[in-house]
């Protein structure tokens, strides 16, 4: 992968975000952090991209809102001319069993997770019509693919995303743009780190490799998604999950 890539990461402050931005700055692409809450984060991503000799600039933008999106990829495109790689990471959780679940809660999880997802791949789209080449990579997980008690909305939104990423694969294909989706299993990320030992323990017991993933576990299936190698692969969901699912 050539210096001139430009990669775009949402959520990349931290966990499995961080991680993928690492990585696709390891590949050798310019890499844009992206976040919404936590600025001392992205920086510190952004610092530790450059410590190991990449390219990296951060920017704010939540990704929920239709109009911050626009904002976000049409100065993005005016600073570096181009976008080749967009990883749609960002994701919030609020989990409840399903007849306690507020309309609120639903909603706010689907509008970051699933609606954040189509708003950036309605935007970068233009623009990697209009290059006739480019990498999209959209986070669902294994809960999408075999639901979760007490994860109605996250489950929703993952499935939801499985569905946006083939209807998007083929209608992107005819321009060289390639559409894959990413599973994760359970991570070792602040997301699982407030589960209880017990919780831990169970989960592994149902986990093949016995053991939780790691972020770079899922950066590495990103970066190869991303390359060149996966020029042929669109529409498929990678599950990253330890044989989980």
């Amino acid at each position: 992968m050539s210096d001139e890539k430009v990669a775009v990461v949402t959520g990349a402050s931290r966990g499995i975000g961080r991680a993928i931005a690492l990585e696709l700055a390891r590949t050798g692409a310019m890499v844009v952090v992206n976040y919404n809450g936590s600025k001392d984060k992205a920086c510190e991503v952004k610092a530790e991209i450059e410590a190991e000799g990449g390219k990296a600039l951060i920017m704010p933008c939540n990704v929920a809102d239709a109009k911050e999106c626009e904002t976000f990829f049409k100065q993005l495109i005016q600073e570096l001319g181009r976008i080749d790689i967009l990883v749609n990471n960002a994701g919030i959780t609020k989990d409840g069993l399903l007849m306690r679940m507020s309309e609120e809660d639903f909603n706010k999880v689907l509008d970051v997770n699933l609606k954040g997802t189509f708003h950036c791949i309605r935007q970068v789209s233009r623009q990697m019509i209009k290059q006739k080449s480019g990498r999209i990579i959209n986070l669902s997980s294994v809960v999408g693919i075999a639901g979760n008690a007490g994860q109605a909305n996250y489950s929703a939104s993952k499935a939801g995303i499985i569905g946006l990423t083939k209807t998007a694969a083929k209608e992107l294909a005819s321009r060289n743009i390639t559409v894959n989706a990413i599973a994760p299993g359970f991570i070792d990320t602040d997301m699982t780190g407030v589960l209880t030992e017990g919780i831990k323990e169970k989960i592994i017991s149902q986990i093949p490799l016995g053991q939780l993933g790691k972020p770079e576990d899922v950066a590495k299936a990103a970066a190869f998604l991303a390359s060149s190698d996966a020029g042929y692969i669109t529409g498929q969901v990678l599950c990253v999950d330890g044989g989980m699912i």
